[in-house]
């Protein structure tokens, strides 16, 4: 788990999309899709569900992002 693969994912979350998440970060939407892939795949849970250009956070997304929000805030102080 690496901070760049919170940070896109709590961007994704907070954009609604892939897509807006890479605009906002600066990045190709494969990058932002892949670190989030990644970042499931270490988990070994999926983190969102998917449909079209949309998502929304499953179970286990809701805990992860909380987590992800307070790591990104005590590494930004």
């Amino acid at each position: 788990m690496e901070f760049r693969q919170l940070r896109s994912f709590a961007e994704v979350v907070r954009q609604g999309s892939f897509t807006q998440a890479a605009v906002r970060l600066h990045a190709s939407q494969s990058a932002i899709s892949k670190q989030v892939a990644q970042l499931e795949q270490s988990l070994h849970v999926q983190l969102l569900e998917r449909s079209g250009p949309h998502v929304r956070l499953t179970a286990a997304g809701e805990v992860v992002l909380r987590r992800a929000e307070e790591m990104l805030r005590l590494q930004r102080e």
